[in-house]
């Protein structure tokens, strides 16, 4: 299927999937937000991959919302609707809401997510990177929270969860300065797992982490994906609760096996696939 934002791939249990728009800066504009849940939702009910890239094209990764989005929202007219003036906050907050469900997808899904940032990662673009499992960066890639820039308080996903990845002064010292913060400060807080010489190299070590991923049980990934999530969100105790009832319903004797037996063996392991979703 062809997309006005995206290309997508699927090779060796890998989805890649690349912004495609560089002579914008592949700003997120309205069919951004319609396509990119569109895309992760089919691979991930489908169990098309193991493992989800997301990369771009061009000298940076995203300039963030595209700014003729803040013109759309027209004036009702007061003849066809009285009450027009009054709806707007509720009419926002639907856009807001749906803007956000667009990105935590990336959370929800299944598959483990790893993002690949060269340039700017500008005001939106934080949010998509910081919904992924792991980001990645070329050493000019910075990473700012433009929003303030433009009078506005960032709102689809940046603060609920930065300020699980990296310390809160950090965060509040980026959101109210809108500076950028260069890659190599982002290593050092860890809001990047690793950084690369260039686009290339990032590219080549990104896919090799997929590829270590994809080679591994899906069941179990996901389900270290879902406890990892939990344990973010609750306490230590309920988060020991959580696994133990997990692993108790789907703890695999049969892949453990298998995993064994692949390693002693010397071969690639054939493990069980996710199950496609009911639809």
């Amino acid at each position: 299927m062809a997309y006005q934002c995206f290309d997508v791939s699927l090779a060796d249990g890998i989805a890649h999937i690349v912004m495609n728009r560089p002579e914008v800066r592949n700003n997120m504009n309205p069919a951004f937000w319609e396509e990119l849940p569109q895309i992760v939702r089919e691979i991930d009910a489908d169990a098309q991959a193991r493992v989800i890239v997301i990369s771009s094209t061009g000298p940076h990764f995203c300039g963030g919302i595209d700014i003729s989005m803040f013109g759309s929202d027209a004036p009702d007219d007061a003849a066809a609707n009285p009450h027009g003036k009054r709806q707007r906050g509720l009419k926002f907050l639907d856009t807001v809401k749906r803007m956000q469900d667009s990105l935590s997808v990336l959370e929800q899904c299944r598959l483990p997510v790893l993002v690949a940032i060269q340039g700017g990662c500008i005001g939106g673009g934080v949010d998509l990177a910081t919904a992924a499992d792991m980001r990645y960066a070329t050493a000019d890639a910075f990473v700012t929270i433009y929003e303030t820039k433009i009078g506005m308080t960032a709102d689809v996903g940046t603060f609920p969860r930065i300020v699980k990845l990296i310390p809160e002064g950090i965060v509040r010292e980026l959101a109210y300065t809108g500076r950028r913060m260069p890659a190599t400060e982002a290593l050092n807080v860890g809001l990047v797992n690793r950084v690369f010489d260039d686009h290339e190299a990032m590219l080549d070590g990104v896919m090799d982490v997929a590829r270590e991923i994809a080679a591994n049980a899906p069941l179990a990934v996901h389900g270290c994906k879902r406890a990892i999530s939990y344990a973010r969100d609750h306490s230590t105790q309920d988060g020991l609760d959580w696994i133990g009832l997990w692993n108790a319903s789907n703890l695999h004797p049969a892949e453990i096996q298998e995993a064994m037996q692949a390693r002693a063996e010397k071969r690639p392991a054939d493990f069980a696939d996710l199950p496609k979703r009911r639809a």
